[in-house]
């Protein structure tokens, strides 16, 4: 390493251990204090750095990215406001347990509190939303300042990654000189170390518990009506979720994003429509399980959470996150999922007591849904989204918009062999930097190109960052439902009970844009899709497909379609 100045050196051996540790994405915003640091990361080869003007936009990006690679991803920006605009992303990361890096740049302590421009208190900046947060401080040029940076790194890398993922934040105070003018130094002292290893590798080992694994099989063979509930996780379970369910006879609830519900694994016990049956009160009376071994973050759907409520629950969870809303589960194994699927199902295999009546009436149940959704005249919103089914490419990086877009997925979307990456903000569950998260997915995925299934208020929310899709070289196929508002409203009382005029203005809040002419102006294709088969063809190249819908009609086909589910199920219940 060849220190560049004073300022440079202790930025340059810090972005050298991020590089060593496995750091291969960041996102840069522009600015002058940050120089520095935006300059060193867009230096590093080891590290692919883009530049993202609105820093919201692109702690979103660093957070899409860091989500569908899980790996830390390093973001940056300069002091003041800018780093306030990071705090939505942070926050998201915090609760999706998204590992990032952030790091401002930040005044030195004696231009703070004394007028100097873009000067505000960064000092936990961001609250207990991150993992760690460390004032980097200014050491004089030499040995311990190299060091103290490099074993940051280190830190920040493992930390971000290590137990349960999260943000970590490293504040900068840097001082003049802020461009690369080089100055004679000796980089004797800035070097890490000779073979190339990180300067402190962090290792984290899996102890077995035999004794939880031989009780949890021996719990699951004597529950031969239960059931695996597989929601939002960034773990590989699939194999291991699919083994067990086939060896215990149990149907297989699979949320999207778990990654069990599409795939070229067995799928054969995957229940992919559960929210419409457990609407139907007498089937999911009659379904009320043994057992139910939960395995990732509880999924969205209400009738789901209501069923969990009542059924005895053994969850895992690897970060003990206590994700567990229904405050009902009698135990929390703290272990990684796939590997304990695993292990119990090796132990369970030839033991098992299954009653075959039991997964047979999961399976009746759920392919009713995909033909009564059929039935269903165009345009309907949840059509839009399971169009895709058949025409998405193996190993399609999707991204789900929160409000209607993943519930209508989780309801509605079947399962099918094509392996797709489902993803979504469901941390804190808002419409921010959507797209922008969608952006770094594409990014992080090396194809340079994601879905995203969105709702046109999210979009909107949004815009800017169809902007910093063409900066970066990205693309995206967007699949649009306009429906002239907050559909999600609709459905809830307030918009039964609230003046409606009022309600129209300030809940449902239709934007009024055309989003054809909002498409041209940006240079991105659009297509207006009313049918299923319009829909297919228009998703084959990137671009805006909007989908045009009525939110009152949204409703009454939401609840219909429900309502003639339920009635068929509950005619089943002997």
């Amino acid at each position: 390493m060849k220190p560049t100045n004073r300022t440079y050196a202790p930025i340059e051996a810090f972005v050298d251990e991020l590089a060593r540790c496995g750091v291969e994405h960041a996102v840069a915003c522009p600015g002058s204090r940050n120089a520095p640091l935006l300059l060193t990361l867009g230096g590093e080869p080891r590290i692919q750095t883009r530049s993202v003007l609105d820093e919201r936009s692109a702690a979103f990006v660093a957070l899409g990215m860091a989500k569908a690679s899980g790996r830390p991803v390093a973001l940056t920006c300069t002091s003041g406001t800018a780093a306030a605009n990071f705090l939505p992303a942070v926050v998201e990361a915090h609760e999706a347990r998204v590992p990032l890096i952030v790091l401002t740049a930040d005044r030195p302590p004696e231009l703070r509190e004394v007028g100097a421009g873009q000067s505000i208190d960064q000092v936990k900046l961001y609250g207990a939303a991150v993992k760690w947060f460390v004032e980097v401080g200014n050491l004089e040029p030499g040995r311990e300042s190299a060091v103290h940076h490099r074993a940051l790194a280190c830190r920040a890398w493992a930390t971000a990654g290590g137990g349960r993922p999260g943000p970590v934040h490293l504040n900068f105070p840097l001082r003049e000189p802020l461009a690369p003018v080089p100055e004679e130094m000796d980089p004797e002292p800035w070097q890490g170390r000779p073979d190339g290893r990180p300067w402190v590798s962090v290792l984290e080992t899996g102890v077995g518990h035999p004794e939880e694994i031989g009780d949890l099989a021996s719990e699951i063979r004597e529950a031969p009506r239960g059931a695996i509930v597989c929601g939002p996780s960034t773990d590989d379970v699939a194999t291991g979720a699919a083994w067990l369910a086939r060896v215990a006879g149990w149907p297989l609830l699979a949320e999207p994003t778990s990654g069990v519900r599409c795939g070229r694994h067995d799928r054969t016990q995957v229940i992919a429509h559960y929210d419409a049956l457990l609407r139907a009160p007498r089937w999911a009376g009659a379904h009320r399980p043994d057992l139910v071994l939960r395995v990732g973050d509880t999924p969205t759907s209400k009738p789901l959470r209501a069923w969990l409520a009542e059924a005895r629950q053994v969850v895992i969870d690897p970060h003990a996150a206590w994700h567990e809303p229904t405050r009902t589960a009698e135990r929390v194994l703290v272990a990684s999922p796939d590997r304990l699927l695993r292990e119990v199902a090796g132990v369970l295999h030839g033991e098992a007591r299954p009653d075959p009546a039991w997964l047979q009436s999961w399976r009746a149940a759920d392919a009713l849904v995909p033909s009564a959704l059929a039935e269903v005249p165009d345009p309907f919103e949840p059509k839009a989204y399971v169009a895709l089914a058949d025409a998405l490419p193996p190993d399609a990086v999707v991204w789900i918009s929160s409000s209607m877009p993943i519930r209508d997925v989780e309801s509605f979307f079947p399962s099918v062999g094509t392996p797709i990456r489902f993803l979504s903000n469901r941390g804190a569950n808002g419409i921010d930097g959507v797209v922008s998260s969608a952006l770094g997915a594409a990014a992080a995925s090396g194809r340079g190109h994601a879905y995203l299934l969105t709702g046109e208020l999210t979009l909107i929310h949004d815009v800017g960052a169809l902007l910093a899709a063409r900066r970066l070289g990205l693309e995206l196929t967007i699949v649009c439902v306009n429906n002239g508002g907050g559909g999600i409203f609709d459905f809830l009382p307030v918009a039964r009970h609230a003046d409606a005029a009022a309600y129209e203005e300030l809940v449902a809040t239709p934007s009024g844009i055309d989003l054809a002419r909002l498409a041209t102006g940006i240079g991105l294709r659009h297509a207006l899709a009313e049918t299923t088969d319009e829909l297919r063809a228009a998703a084959a190249e990137p671009g805006l497909v909007e989908v045009r819908t009525d939110r009152a009609l949204n409703v009454e086909q939401h609840r219909d379609l429900f309502a003639r589910v339920a009635r068929e199920l509950d005619r089943r219940v002997t």
